[in-house]
């Protein structure tokens, strides 16, 4: 084995506003045996995602808080290093949820086999995994773009707005958004076909940049951010518009609620349709989505993007770096080799 001990990375403390590396600490010990009926996952990468953030506070939501003083847990692709689960066999790479770990041991429940000749395995928890049905389950189901419509995403070089983007534009729309960086910026409209991006830390004004690169209004509106991008993009929606909201990625570090956003009677006037979701919802169609994004993949027509940051030891101040715009498209720790 890769690993004599399992290193684990422990939750340690709740935060109070923006999380740190006190919320975290290393421990290791043997490589647990599997007993019958389960198998030992060796893991190779383990994705990080801004929804684990909302996880380390004691709150009831739609997936119960990591408890302090047990290990985190996270999307995981790894390779069945024993087996004793007739299901499974040694050798076989999986993804699913599991620990922050070296190893982990599972009895196989949720857990699905990859077929790695279908893509690099990095595209099974970015472009091919949660990210990328996320971003196509909220942009069609939801929004339901129609050809010549005009779409808008915040954090749109993120691993899912990204996403987002591109599907927009194979489904005929206009496609803007905005990101932290001129390198994130020009990476939208020069590599995914944007027709126009901004860096919302150097714009004067988010309302009027939103309206510069969506002249004609926005119809659909992706949301991952909220708070002040959210009454900017109330102010550009064309009547008749629809919101998917997908996260609210400014309010996940905020110690105490944010005030409601301003203007919200325009939700009436407007008459807008705005849906909070949850890529779970979906995953009844997980196949179809494979089936559609493979084979886009294939054809060259969606492009994606990792920061793989290597080392289980990096991962938490990683984590930590998520909320700092320090990552570029999809974000993964390299725990071992594959």
């Amino acid at each position: 084995m890769p690993f004599d001990q399992n290193t684990c990375v422990i939750f340690a403390k709740r935060p109070e506003g923006m999380v740190s590396a006190e919320q975290f600490r290393l421990s290791s010990g043997p490589v647990p045996e599997p007993a019958e009926g389960q198998i030992l996952i060796r893991t190779i990468y383990l994705s990080l995602d801004p929804y684990m953030r909302g996880r380390m506070n004691d709150r009831k939501s739609y997936v119960p808080p990591f408890q302090v003083g047990e290990v985190l847990e996270g999307g995981v692709i790894g390779e069945v290093v024993a087996s004793r689960n007739s299901k499974f066999a040694e050798g076989d790479i999986v993804t699913g949820m599991l620990g922050w770990q070296s190893y982990s041991l599972s009895d196989g429940a949720g857990l699905a086999r990859l077929d790695r000749r279908l893509a690099p395995l990095p595209c099974f928890l970015g472009v091919l995994g949660m990210p990328g049905m996320t971003a196509w389950a909220g942009l069609l189901k939801i929004g339901q773009p129609k050809e010549g419509e005009s779409v808008f995403v915040t954090a749109a070089s993120g691993a899912v707005g990204s996403i987002v983007g591109q599907i927009a534009k194979l489904k005929g729309c206009r496609v803007a958004g905005c990101a932290g960086s001129d390198a994130k910026v020009d990476y939208l409209t020069s590599e995914l076909g944007f027709d126009a991006a901004f860096n919302y830390k150097t714009c004067d004004s988010l309302s009027r940049a939103m309206a510069e690169a969506c002249p004609g209004g926005i119809d659909v509106y992706f949301e991952n951010v909220g708070g002040r991008f959210f009454e900017a993009a109330l102010t550009n929606m064309n009547p008749f518009g629809r919101m998917p909201v997908c996260g609210l990625i400014a309010e996940y570090n905020a110690e105490t609620p944010p005030e409601g956003p301003r203007g919200f009677f325009q939700v009436v006037t407007k008459r807008l349709h705005i849906a909070g979701f949850i890529v779970s919802d979906h995953f009844a169609d997980m196949p179809r989505f494979i089936t559609e994004a493979a084979g886009w993949l294939r054809e060259g027509k969606l492009k994606h993007h990792e920061t793989i940051v290597e080392g289980l030891e990096n991962a938490p101040q990683a984590f930590v770096g998520l909320f700092l715009g320090e990552n570029f498209g999809k974000l993964l720790v390299q725990v071992g080799p594959e």
